[in-house]
């Protein structure tokens, strides 16, 4: 019998309107790994074990799969909607005018689903590739991140929430530069932001930017992504829970380091998404959030281990005449054309 988790000692953030999403919930992304049938098993036997928090998209192949799981535990009485909290994102090829609220309509109907906790727009701008595509791949019609274009995509986020069809909006793979250019012109701001965050990715500079414009930040790739895809490594990157000093703080509290960097998470004050099909690995997952907290001077140690190794490189977005992944990510504190 599976080990059971209470949902109500889930650790709950508290969005700017008042709502009230878990602490930690389950990434829904298979990378090249795990088919659709797969993560949509996973999901079921993750709300059968106590989680209330999915994060979903289109692009991941597989909302169709996980709606008749949804569909089928609400009709059990395993859990009611309004106890779930359920994220989709609006893919990078339907930023066009009217394509969002399309790209909803599709996603609420294969999630079957009435409303979305929160919408995303998965990446700020209109590049995509096609699935499973390697490193080098480029689409001819990308294009540098614009203020307007973003904004008119953006109005029609705030449309949905005007419609009730999604509680909340947000942004995610954001830089500060992005965010000074369009937050002023929000009429509805983000509620959330997904961002790449891990102990050798910490980001200190966008975290505390957001939550202090009162923004949750919820955190993709939580213990390193050691299964993304091929694409999405290089030689230099650093193994989060290889490192000798999560190893030894793993080994003072009997757990897997991977736990270790969820607990960091947590404490720390974002919302990491993990993603995992074996039961124990989802269980124990959870069970991060709930119990044997890491102690101040375990939180500092994991606080000086930041090696600014971002994984999600984005490398297959560029447009044509971008240098390399670095012009996507504004380093120089300037939009990058």
């Amino acid at each position: 019998m599976m080990t059971k988790i209470d949902p109500a000692s889930v650790p709950q953030r508290t969005l700017y309107t008042g709502a009230k999403m878990p602490a930690i919930g389950m990434g829904t992304f298979g990378s090249d790994h795990a088919g659709a049938e797969e993560v949509a098993n996973a999901v079921k036997g993750a709300i059968e074990v106590g989680y209330r928090s999915f994060d979903c998209a289109a692009c991941y192949g597989n909302e169709a799969e996980l709606g008749e799981v949804f569909a089928d535990a609400i009709a059990r009485g395993v859990v009611k909607r309004e106890e779930l909290f359920i994220a989709s994102k609006a893919w990078n090829d339907m930023h066009g005018d009217g394509d969002i609220l399309l790209a909803c309509a599709k996603t609420l109907k294969d999630l079957k689903m009435d409303y979305l906790d929160i919408y995303y727009l998965h990446w700020p701008f209109p590049n995509y590739h096609a699935p499973h595509c390697d490193g080098d791949s480029r689409n001819p019609d990308s294009v540098p991140f614009s203020v307007d274009r973003f904004m008119r995509t953006w109005r029609q986020l705030e449309r949905l929430v005007d419609m009730g069809l999604t509680r909340h909006i947000g942004m995610s793979s954001m830089t500060i530069p992005k965010l000074e250019a369009v937050l002023p012109l929000c009429r509805i701001k983000p509620a959330a932001i997904e961002m790449e965050l891990h102990p050798c990715f910490q980001q200190p500079e966008l975290f505390e930017y957001v939550r202090e414009r009162g923004i949750q930040p919820v955190a993709f790739c939580p213990i390193g992504s050691p299964e993304r895809p091929a694409r999405d490594t290089d030689p230099e990157d650093v193994s989060d829970i290889s490192l000798p000093e999560m190893k030894a703080i793993a080994a003072a509290h009997g757990v897997h380091p991977a736990i270790i960097c969820l607990k960091w998470a947590v404490q720390r004050g974002q919302s990491p998404i993990p993603f995992a099909t074996i039961p124990e690995f989802y269980i124990s997952n959870l069970q991060s959030a709930c119990e044997d907290p890491l102690t101040d001077e375990e939180m500092e140690i994991i606080k000086g281990l930041d090696r600014n190794n971002r994984l999600i490189k984005g490398q297959v977005f560029l447009w044509p005449g971008a240098k390399d992944w670095h012009d996507l990510w504004d380093e120089d504190g300037t939009i990058t054309k």
